[in-house]
C-alpha cells in the first residue's frame, strides 16, 4: 500500500509538469528533418499517460514470466494469466513488482519537490532512504550511498559490481517522457541521473530507452525510433553492437522474430 500510495500521489504532479515544458528545440543532429517540433497541450499529455500505462501495462503482463525462461523462449502455447483488474490487484498487493515504475517516480517526485536543476543527491537520497525494496545495482547503489559512497561513485563498476545490470534501463522512462523530441536533453538527464547505480552498458540501455521515448512524442516510425535512438549510445560499446546486431537480423528475418532470437543467443548469451 505504501507503494501503491506514492504511485498515485506522483503521476499527477509529472503530468502537469511536463505539459508546460517547452516542446520546440534546434536539434538537426538528431531531427535532421525539422528545425524545430510543435506539440499540442492535449497531444502531449496523451502521450505521457500512454507512456505510463505502456510501463505499467507491460510490467505487469510480464511479471509471472519473469526469470522462468532463461536460455529458452516462451513457446507460444504458453498463456500468459490477465484477468480483471489484473493491475490494480497487482499494484495493492504486489508491489515490489513494480520496480521499474516506482524508482522512476522516486526521480519524479524530486523533479516536482526540488525542480528541474536538482542536484544529484537528492535523487540519491530520495531512493536510498525509501521504504520499497530493491534489487541489483539498485541495491547496492543504495548500500553505497547509505555508507557515504556518494554518485557518480555508487554506480562504478569499482564500487558496484552490478553496474552493467539493466537497473537503469527499466527506470530511464521517465527521461524520455520529459524531454519530448529532444533525445540530447533526455540524455543529459540520464548523465545525472543514471550513474547513481549503473556505469558502462548498464548506462547505456537507460539512455537509449530514455532516447527512444523522446524520439516517440515526434514519430509514429518504429523502425526511425529504434535506428535514431542508438545514435545516443558510443558505437564502441557492447551495447551499441548488440542492438546493432537484433536491427541487422531483424532486417535478415523479418517476418521470423524467433529466428533472430536464436541469432542473439549464439551470440550475446554468454558475457564471459
Amino acid at each position: 500500500m505504501i507503494i501503491y500510495s506514492f504511485i498515485r500521489k506522483t503521476v499527477y504532479p509529472f503530468v502537469v509538469i511536463i505539459a508546460f515544458c517547452s516542446c520546440q528545440r534546434n536539434d538537426k543532429s538528431v531531427l535532421s528533418d525539422k528545425s524545430s517540433i510543435t506539440i499540442s497541450k492535449a497531444v502531449l499529455q496523451d502521450k505521457i499517460k500512454g507512456g505510463w500505462a505502456g510501463q505499467t501495462i507491460g510490467v505487469t503482463y510480464g511479471g509471472p514470466m519473469e526469470f522462468r525462461f532463461q536460455g529458452s523462449m516462451i513457446q507460444d502455447y504458453q498463456k500468459i494469466p490477465w484477468p480483471e483488474h489484473y493491475v490494480k490487484w497487482n499494484y495493492e498487493n504486489n508491489g515490489g513488482l513494480y520496480d521499474d515504475i516506482y524508482m522512476d517516480l522516486t526521480f519524479v517526485d524530486v523533479l516536482e519537490k526540488a525542480g528541474l536543476d536538482a542536484p544529484v543527491d537528492s535523487f540519491a537520497n530520495a531512493y536510498a532512504n525509501a521504504a520499497y525494496p530493491l534489487w541489483h545495482a539498485n541495491q547496492a547503489g543504495r548500500y553505497n550511498i547509505l555508507h557515504g559512497i556518494k554518485p557518480p561513485q555508487s554506480g562504478n563498476w569499482l564500487n558496484n559490481p552490478h553496474a552493467d545490470c539493466i537497473d537503469f534501463q527499466i527506470e530511464a522512462d521517465f527521461a524520455g517522457l520529459m524531454s519530448p523530441g529532444m533525445p540530447n536533453t533526455a540524455t543529459a538527464i540520464c548523465d545525472k541521473i543514471g550513474h547513481i547505480m549503473n556505469y558502462g552498458d548498464g548506462w547505456y540501455g537507460g539512455v537509449y530507452v530514455a532516447s527512444m521515448y523522446s524520439l516517440a512524442f515526434v514519430s509514429d516510425d518504429i523502425n526511425y525510433i529504434i535506428t535514431e535512438g542508438l545514435k545516443s549510445v558510443p558505437q564502441q560499446s557492447q551495447f551499441y553492437q548488440c542492438i546493432n546486431d537484433v536491427i541487422k537480423w531483424h532486417k535478415q528475418y523479418p517476418n521470423d522474430w524467433k529466428a533472430t532470437w536464436f541469432e542473439v543467443q549464439k551470440k550475446w548469451t554468454e558475457d564471459i
